[in-house]
């Protein structure tokens, strides 16, 4: 029989005996329709569902479904056929003149175009072109600066990317990016919705994308940070976001005297960038300039108060006058201030250094106290695998929480764990939590390929060691209290050896001391065991 079985064909019992009846379809009268679709043909019951009118047919006359034109569906087909086979638009024939000659029948379920229906796949694009990742020199200038709001191409759609051959390379490293690291499937489209994003809204097609622009995905709650890794990665990665701290400096010396802000910038550059020309700098930290500078400031504003607009008018004088009463103020300010002045000495902005000849004693240092180790066995002991983990590395080892961050689980081997150029063999209690986390976070992420070995649930698919805050989060003593007793338990248990602490823990001279300077004072004697058992 021609066209589809019926599913009576394939049951079994009283019905696999009976004769299946075959007729033609009604609207379209292609034969070999069966009772499936109720003695219509699949095309014509969908052709009912989305045409309701029913009336009758302008060309043929038959009463029954019509589209807007008031024709059937027949006669919808036969102008297809033949502007297929003339090899005209489908708009240039019309109905009347398609049907003049009559209509070609068909088997139900055989109406198709040649060629049309289920083929093999067969790519029809070109390969993406990975040299395209090199981002242009020109910029395009643009007379101002448009303030794009990503939630209105939500709604009312995004520009397409104008350089489709740009788009296809990313698209491309995108993808290979996201089965590099194992990346879900929704994951990697959304990363790839969002690139195609940003590249319709650039004003210089091929430019590196700003990190302001990826910044505004957040507000369509895609991952501004895991998209920035991608171009960056790339190479198409422009950083143009202010600092924290410059914006933090900005504000802070809003106050100053035109001629002392100037000043105190020359500083600030200093002390960010480094100076290659004599006297020769290297940059510092961030926070290490926000320090300095906090402790400057009140000083800068007491001679602000005072009259002075610049600081080529503070003398020895001034600055004793400024000082705190207390060690540790006192201390901090002329460490502040001492920065300041000897870079602008340097850079022959002023032309002395009022601060040297000042005695600048370090104040006395509280010594360091014991933790509560019911608080910290709790940690030792938790059925959460990372917190036990931690609080072993710190309270056995007593290794920084920057240097946590930062082990590989390349570092962790044979029994030893390497922290820089050390390599510290792992105490038995250690080892038994740290094996424990690694058998958690390999049958909790079996796919990850971060290769640091500390990772939790939002940083397992990426290449990122973990932030400061989600070590502070996962213990409940701060670590560098955990940290501080540890070594003070050793200085207690070795009588106050400072080699031994020093090749132990890494730490300097001043502050082995500081350890050993307890013990004496305090005159405890305790044991390791007593303190960890």
């Amino acid at each position: 029989m021609p066209g589809e079985k019926s599913p009576v064909w394939k049951r079994g019992g009283p019905l696999a005996q009976l004769q299946v009846v075959i007729d033609s379809c009604p609207d379209c009268h292609a034969w070999g329709v069966t009772r499936t679709y109720g003695w219509v043909c699949a095309g014509c019951k969908s052709w009912r569902e989305t045409h309701l009118r029913l009336d009758a047919c302008v060309t043929c006359g038959q009463t029954m479904s019509l589209h807007e034109d008031e024709s059937c569906r027949l006669c919808h087909k036969q102008r297809s056929m033949v502007a297929h086979m003339s090899g005209q638009r489908l708009d240039h024939i019309s109905i009347a003149e398609a049907n003049r000659h009559g209509q070609q029948l068909f088997f139900a379920g055989m109406w198709h175009r040649e060629g049309q229906g289920q083929q093999p796949y067969r790519k029809r694009t070109i390969p993406a072109d990975m040299s395209r990742l090199r981002p242009v020199e020109h910029r395009q200038l643009v007379l101002f600066e448009a303030h794009r709001d990503l939630r209105l191409g939500m709604r009312h759609g995004f520009p397409p990317p104008p350089d489709p051959g740009l788009e296809a390379a990313l698209t491309k490293f995108v993808t290979d990016y996201a089965a590099q690291h194992r990346w879900p499937k929704t994951k990697a489209d959304r990363s790839r919705r969002a690139i195609r994003i940003l590249l319709g809204i650039q004003e210089t097609p091929g430019a590196p994308i700003r990190r302001s622009d990826v910044a505004l995905l957040s507000r369509i709650k895609h991952s501004a940070a895991v998209v920035a890794d991608v171009l960056a990665e790339a190479g198409m990665l422009e950083e143009d976001r202010e600092p924290a701290v410059v914006r933090w400096f900005t504000n802070a010396t809003s106050g100053l005297p035109p001629r002392m802000r100037e000043e105190v910038g020359v500083w600030f550059d200093v002390m960010r960038h480094g100076s290659t020309t004599p006297p020769r700098r290297r940059p510092r930290a961030d926070n290490t300039v926000r320090i300095q500078l906090s402790w400057s400031l009140p000083a800068l504003k007491t001679w602000i108060a005072a009259g002075h607009d610049s600081l080529r008018e503070i003398g020895r004088d001034h600055v004793l006058a400024v000082l705190p009463a207390d060690p540790l103020g006192c201390y901090t300010t002329l460490q502040g201030l001492r920065s300041l002045f000897s870079i602008l000495k340097g850079r022959r902005v002023v032309f002395v250094n009022p601060t040297r000849r000042i005695d600048n004693p370090h104040p006395e240092q509280r010594a360091p106290m014991a933790v509560d180790l019911d608080v910290l066995r709790s940690d030792l002991n938790s059925d959460r695998p990372a917190t036990a983990a931690l609080a072993a590395l710190l309270a056995f080892h007593a290794i920084p929480i920057v240097h946590i961050r930062q082990l590989r689980l390349a570092d962790v081997h044979d029994g030893r764990v390497r922290v820089g150029e050390q390599l510290i063999p792992l105490a038995e209690p250690a080892r038994r939590r740290l094996t424990a986390y690694l058998d958690y976070r390999q049958q909790t992420w079996p796919e990850s390929i971060n290769p640091y070995l500390f990772t939790h649930a939002r940083n397992w698919w990426l290449s990122r060691a973990v932030s400061p805050q989600w070590i502070r989060d996962q213990l409940t003593l701060p670590a560098q209290t955990i940290r501080f007793d540890r070594i003070l338990d050793e200085a207690h248990a070795t009588g106050g050896d400072i080699r031994r602490l020093m090749d132990l823990f890494g730490i300097s001279v001043e502050t082995a001391h500081r350890y050993v300077r307890t013990v004496v004072d305090t005159g405890l004697d305790y044991t390791t065991n007593e303190r960890r058992g």
